[in-house]
């Protein structure tokens, strides 16, 4: 390597083989470990090739299933705020104080729900061996509730992307209930409508309060609230992030939820107790 002034100033230069890429012959994917298909999934890529033994990978934009609920990592999610939660399931203890805040702050009847906790035995797991999941209406951006109602009494809010119920358009035919993949809708008889979550938005939101009722009422911080539209939010964070793996309930059903999970460990900054009041 020589400088404009004619001299190497200490620098030697370095000798690389060239490589012909269109000579390698493409190789076996089975010796490339699920943990490495999974970080390249995190980033939106999936690979496609492998050459030289695995140490020449070829990776071809994957970020439509990578990212639920964006068609590419750097465009703007379509609602402003763009509700969402992400769920550190392996927090929760099953205490119910989500499941017993949100009845109180919606009028929940006793046969009804907007959300709820899903228990899971795995007997032969070393050392904990049940697991709690938290489950709700996933809000989701292509919601196949909101195509099967017949009188558009469920819609899609424009704005904030949250999954509504307008109960005075709804005739009770359950055609939603049947069509949501995740099981988050009843039917209310006070009101003769079906109702389900739709993040305290009338109870809460609406009215100036940063989180919903269960994930403000939870004391582990198994549930987080915010705009994931925003790349300062808590909860665009911890859905962007590579660490750790995160995945959506049902993604065969093609619905783009808005409900993330995720394991905790705790070691991360934002893993904390409980969510602070800010969204």
């Amino acid at each position: 390597m020589k400088f404009p002034d004619g001299s190497n100033h200490g620098v030697t230069s370095m000798n690389f083989h060239k490589i012909n890429l269109a000579n390698l012959k493409e190789e076996s994917l089975a010796q490339i470990s699920s943990l490495e298909r999974r970080t390249f999934l995190k980033m939106g890529l999936i690979i496609t090739g492998a050459f030289a033994g695995g140490r020449i990978l070829s990776v071809a934009s994957n970020v439509n299933e990578a990212f639920a609920s964006t068609t590419d990592f750097v465009e703007k999610y379509p609602y402003k705020p763009h509700y969402s939660m992400a769920i550190r399931q392996g927090l929760c203890i099953d205490c119910e104080l989500c499941i017993q805040a949100c009845n109180e702050t919606n009028h929940v009847p006793d046969y009804g729900y907007r959300t709820r906790i899903l228990k899971k035995v795995v007997t032969d797991a070393i050392g904990r061996q049940r697991e709690f999941i938290p489950i709700l209406c996933n809000h989701c951006n292509a919601a196949p509730c909101c195509r099967a109602c017949p009188t558009k009494a469920t819609y899609k809010d424009k704005v904030n992307g949250i999954v509504m119920m307008d109960s005075k358009k709804c005739i009770g035919c359950k055609m939603c209930v049947l069509a949501c993949p995740y099981e988050a809708r009843y039917f209310n008889e006070e009101i003769h409508a079906i109702d389900k979550c739709n993040f305290c938005w009338d109870t809460r939101l609406s009215k100036g309060e940063k989180l919903t009722a269960c994930s403000k009422a939870c004391p582990t911080g198994t549930r987080m609230f915010g705009d994931i539209s925003d790349p300062d939010n808590v909860v665009y964070k911890m859905v962007h992030q590579i660490e750790k793996e995160v995945w959506v309930l049902r993604p065969e059903s093609g619905s783009r939820p808005n409900v993330f999970y995720m394991k905790a460990t705790r070691s991360s900054p934002w893993e904390l107790r409980r969510q602070a009041d800010v969204r």
